[in-house]
């Protein structure tokens, strides 16, 4: 277990939307943070950068890395889609065990898994960590797979890790890729008089402030060896559409800004998300602080702050 005091952390995936914020929090508490990810990106220059592809290394090159910083906890924050399912969100997380088990001492690992493990549940279920995951599509499958391996390392004892399974995250620096972040950058060029078209999901989803989340992570960081697994989320199903208007209210716009239409969602979501939060209370004495209102203003003012606007055409 790592010392009450300030910690050595290795982020891997720092230079993601999660991992950014996960070294800012663990500096920000007086730990020292290695940030660690393939290519480095300005938002890790205030902290100890490695450049390195996990995933491609052997366990033995892992392994000297993690030996030489000396470090007392590894949060893996990694996340892969498309052609890297496997080799981001699977193969690294086997190279990643194989590195630990090497070392006499090894660092606690947090490992960053997602409440879509679980798959779709029956409407009005929340989602708790006794539940048998059975995940659908190809994304939650993978994650699924590294959780298990990490799980399984933990209850055998070889391991003193921790799986947080998050549910998808909102508030300052988005991953424009995702639903709300690309609705906040289409909103930032937006004016009432020309709106935007959007196709909403006929769904009810949990989602949780990426600061709460991060909160989560550097608590889970400190505990003794307990239950591996904890389900983070705010607690509540909410209907999609009502986050949206949330977004378009944070943005000053009007609500008709949004111009409904009909069609296919593609989603890697389910219809129904709520997460069971009372493991978490209990365990890490977490819960989640911030509110909707709170989470969307954060969005729109970073999004504002790092998007610039659209060139609009004068011709």
């Amino acid at each position: 277990m790592p010392s009450p005091g300030p910690v050595r952390v290795a982020v891997l995936g720092a230079t993601g939307c999660m991992g950014r914020h996960l070294c800012a929090a663990f500096s920000a508490e007086g730990s020292e943070v290695v940030a660690i990810a393939r290519r480095y990106a300005p938002q890790v220059a205030a902290h100890r950068f490695l450049s390195l592809d996990v995933a491609g290394s052997t366990s033995d090159e892992l392994a000297r890395v993690l030996t030489r910083e000396a470090v007392d906890v590894v949060v893996n924050a990694t996340l892969g889609w498309g052609d890297e399912l496997h080799y981001t969100n699977v193969q690294l997380v086997e190279r990643l065990l194989g590195a630990l088990a090497k070392l006499p001492a090894p660092p606690r690992l947090v490992h960053l898994g997602t409440i879509h493990e679980y798959g779709p549940v029956p409407f009005g279920t929340s989602i708790h960590e006794d539940m048998a995951p059975a995940p659908e599509n190809p994304y939650a499958k993978a994650k699924l797979t590294a959780s298990r391996m990490v799980l399984d390392a933990a209850r055998d004892g070889a391991l003193d890790a921790v799986v947080l399974r998050l549910a998808n995250t909102l508030g300052p620096h988005p991953a424009l890729e995702s639903f709300f972040g690309s609705l906040a950058v289409r909103l930032r060029g937006a004016d009432a008089a020309t709106g935007v078209e959007l196709t909403i999901a006929d769904a009810r989803r949990d989602y949780v402030d990426v600061r709460d989340a991060v909160d989560a992570v550097v608590r889970a960081a400190r505990i003794a060896r307990a239950d591996p697994l904890v389900n983070i989320g705010c607690g509540r199903a909410m209907d999609v559409r009502t986050l949206v208007g949330e977004l378009v209210a944070a943005a000053g716009l009007p609500a008709e800004t949004v111009r409904e239409q009909r069609g296919e969602v593609r989603s890697r979501g389910a219809d129904w998300i709520q997460v069971d939060i009372s493991r978490a209370g209990r365990l890490l004495g977490w819960h989640p602080r911030f509110t909707i209102g709170e989470s969307m203003r954060a969005m729109w003012e970073t999004v504002c702050a790092d998007q610039p606007l659209p060139a609009r055409n004068l011709g």
